[in-house]
């Protein structure tokens, strides 16, 4: 109930206070760490369960892959992949699309296609996992051929029905492989393609596009040049477009012309997008800097220099993270509070002096600063 609300704080104080833990209650309160985006204090959790041997089952083990892919926690991944094998899980359909999806968004797309190609039944969420992966990495051809592959697989399983064979049944896409083939052709430059899939979800498979199917949209006319055309899209959209469609756009604008040769609309294109996303997100200060750069791109100093001054914060530092064996250290630029700041420094200072030494010795012309 309280994760379900987002008070993970709540449902971990009512975990604290059972005496007797069972592996239900492990499992829920890591699930809710997950949920939450908190994916490394479930893993923190997951590793504290076993230190008090209580073994994962396979829905905690489903779980913890999900951290793992989070978090790209490759090392914990492949941890948990040995587990797998060595409890003899490794037939799970849900335990294999798990780790196929932790692969993927871990960059092993080798290992994560290899457990695709061994998996005999394959389920809806076998294929996205898989194709989704692809586009991810940049691999349209791959994502693409894939999707062609299930189609093939459906139509086969059609035939055999119409045969009599009960076993075959038919495993259709779903909003999230929609999603991944839309990434493919928006990596792959593949406009008119992606207009008929986007067109097919609704016509062949009766699923109606979401907000990230629109972005999506947006993308593959942004990366084609096309802003005028992405601009029109974003108006006729159904549902109110949210800032990541207009920073999509925004984006572009700052970075190509219009490939339809409109290029002296891009300042006006741009300006909208700016002024829907102060509406959205007001203090996101990243738009205002493209704004103003791209005011300076076209010598429109005066404007350049209003939107400088609108800007009032200092943008929020970026959370980074290192995975150390098992464990995942996250630090932020500038970082004076953290527990082990003073090892760190000095631990510094020790790379810093052995470097320029090494820099020295080597006798290099561009000495270390």
């Amino acid at each position: 109930m309280y994760s379900a609300t987002g008070n993970v704080a709540d449902a971990h104080n009512m975990f604290d206070e059972i005496p007797s833990k069972n592996l239900i209650s492990w499992t829920s309160v890591i699930s809710a760490y997950v949920d939450n985006q908190r994916p490394n204090k479930a893993l923190q959790l997951f590793r504290q369960m076993q230190m008090d041997d209580m073994q994962p089952d396979i829905v905690t083990v489903t779980v913890a892959l999900s951290a793992c892919a989070d978090l790209g926690a490759l090392d914990m991944g492949e941890w948990i992949h040995a587990y797998i094998r060595h409890r003899g899980l490794d037939t799970d359909l849900c335990l294999n699309n798990s780790l196929i999806n932790m692969y993927s968004k871990c960059g092993e797309i080798g290992t994560a296609r290899r457990l695709f190609d061994g998996t005999q039944k394959k389920d809806v969420t076998t294929w996205t996992s898989m194709i989704v992966g692809h586009a991810l990495h940049g691999q349209a051809e791959e994502a693409l051929q894939l999707f062609t592959e299930m189609k093939e697989t459906n139509k086969r399983a059609r035939k055999n029905k119409r045969n009599g064979e009960l076993e075959s049944s038919l495993v259709l896409p779903n909003d999230v492989t929609f999603m991944g083939v839309l990434m493919a052709c928006s990596h792959a430059g593949l406009v008119e393609e992606g207009k008929q899939h986007f067109r097919s979800m609704k016509e062949d498979y009766s699923l109606r596009p979401r907000i990230s199917h629109f972005g999506c949209m947006v993308d593959l006319l942004c990366r084609a040049g096309l802003l005028t055309e992405a601009y029109e899209f974003i108006l006729k959209m159904p549902v109110r477009p949210n800032a990541v469609v207009w920073r999509t756009l925004l984006g572009a604008c700052s970075l190509q012309g219009d490939s339809n040769g409109n290029g002296n609309s891009n300042i006006k294109i741009c300006s909208e997008a700016r002024r829907q996303l102060l509406e959205l997100e007001p203090s996101h200060v990243g738009d205002n800097v493209i704004m103003s750069n791209l005011y300076a791109a076209k010598g429109m100093w005066d404007k350049k220099m209003l939107v400088r001054n609108q800007i009032k914060q200092r943008r929020d530092p970026g959370c980074s993270s290192i995975e150390v064996g098992i464990d995942i250290k996250e630090f932020v630029a500038a970082d004076d509070q953290h527990p082990c700041m003073p090892q760190i420094y000095e631990i510094l200072d020790h790379l810093t002096r052995t470097m320029r030494a090494s820099d020295c010795a080597l006798g290099t012309d561009t000495p270390m600063e």
